[in-house]
């Protein structure tokens, strides 16, 4: 079986619609919450344990979805896994836009966020290896922009639709059905990756020079060295933190009303203030991560980073210190966190195990989140301080890691030397994808 190839490559149009895997990420983890936690929750009879138990699933269904979905990218193919991911999120989405009751519920955020995490390390892998040289990491940091957006469009379409009940929660799950149906028609325009295409052909026909430098295709080499000491840094690395990023983004209402005394309004209103500086910081970062100066903007993020989380930390929970954690780190996290997660995890990484380490990492990272989750309300109540001091810890190891391991990390390109040859051709391709 072939697969229909364009006869162009257009690095932009392939970020754009790759990268849209971030967008419906981010929007199906906002639309999720606010219309399963809110909209839904009374009409469809929606206890408290039923919202947790739901949003609890999809994100470990996520976890599953990375693992099989980034494996399977680095066998067969990015362009195929990454359609039938998303055709299974649309099928998703589409259950819980009908839902009337938690039995499709339950159907529809298992099929979502199994999908959302087969289709992010595959279509990150796609994003990098169609890029230019000099273009690569201006790419995969377009993507994180998407995140952004689907934030945005998210909470702008609630702050619209989230007062109207049932209807409300529905349409915005119709916003996520249309862009994912509109998207997954216009992937199909979209070639399988060249590099991706070179590689598999190399393994399957043995045709190179040094096999023990190139043939980095089986998955038990993702645990061995050299592979594993960039699976184990940009894993670590990304799940520390996380772990202050998704409390911030799970918790960061609960934190702001139990220990400030303040509005869930006045929290939603500061943290949309927020994202028009991070999107401005991101667009900075996208003109820098190819260069010498990706540095200089990397610790400057993780300084503003570290800086955020020791203010509640050491003098305590207030509006104030809350505040500064959200703008801060928000800010931070435009030069650090997962937008350089994005681009260390697609250079570190030979290219036929590279979605494969993407997909152990974010599942990785989901599963520690999703386990932090269940005690961080208790925590909170009964020890604030300690809640902060140890997010503040976290936040250190992942800039240890940051700073002084993965920099003496072997880049994919000197792993995979001699260099292979990229033949841009649709004849190439087909023969790796049949």
């Amino acid at each position: 079986m072939s697969d229909p190839t364009p006869l162009t490559n257009r690095p932009w149009k392939t970020a754009t619609l790759a990268g849209m895997a971030s967008y419906l990420d981010s929007g199906a983890l906002v639309t999720s919450g606010i219309a399963i936690g809110g909209a839904y929750a009374v009409p469809l009879g929606l206890d408290p344990g039923t919202i947790g138990a739901l949003l609890g699933l999809q994100t470990l269904m996520f976890a599953s979805g990375a693992l099989v979905g980034g494996r399977l990218g680095d066998r067969f193919g990015r362009r195929r896994i990454f359609s039938l991911s998303l055709l299974l999120y649309a099928v998703g989405v589409a259950l819980l836009l009908i839902a009337n009751g938690p039995g499709l519920l339950y159907a529809g955020v298992v099929a979502v966020g199994f999908a959302i995490g087969a289709d992010l390390p595959v279509s990150l892998a796609l994003i990098n290896e169609e890029a230019p040289p000099g273009k690569k990491g201006k790419l995969v940091v377009f993507s994180n922009m998407l995140w952004l957006g689907g934030i945005v469009a998210a909470v702008v379409l609630s702050s619209i639709v989230g007062s109207w009940g049932t209807l409300g929660g529905r349409i915005m799950f119709a916003h996520l059905l249309i862009v994912s149906v509109v998207v997954l028609v216009m992937r199909w325009t979209l070639r399988e990756s060249a590099e991706w295409a070179a590689a598999r052909r190399a393994v399957d026909t043995g045709d190179v020079v040094d096999a023990e430098r190139v043939h980095f295709s089986r998955v038990g080499q993702l645990f061995r060295p050299p592979v594993v000491f960039a699976v184990i840094a940009t894993g670590l690395y990304y799940a520390t933190w996380n772990l202050g990023a998704s409390t911030l983004g799970s918790f960061g209402t609960y934190l702001w009303t139990t220990l400030t005394g303040g509005g869930v309004a006045q929290f939603s209103q500061l943290s949309l203030l927020g994202l028009p500086v991070g999107f401005v910081a991101g667009l900075i970062f996208m003109r820098a991560i190819d260069r010498p100066s990706r540095h200089f903007w990397f610790v400057s993020g993780s300084i503003l980073i570290v800086i955020a989380w020791t203010l509640p930390a050491v003098l305590g929970p207030s509006k104030f210190t809350l505040l500064a954690v959200l703008l801060g780190s928000g800010l931070g996290n435009a030069f650090a966190g997962e937008s350089i997660y994005k681009v260390w995890s697609q250079e570190l990484v030979p290219t036929l195990l590279r979605s494969t380490s993407s997909g152990v990492t974010m599942a990785f990272t989901r599963v520690l989140a999703a386990l932090a989750a269940f005690g961080t309300p208790a925590l909170a109540a009964a020890n604030p301080r300690l809640l902060f001091l140890l997010l503040l810890g976290f936040t250190l190891v992942s800039t240890v890691i940051g700073l002084y391991w993965v920099p003496r990390l072997p880049k994919a390109h000197e792993l995979e030397e001699p260099l292979l040859v990229v033949e841009d051709t649709i004849e190439n391709t087909e023969k790796a994808t049949t």
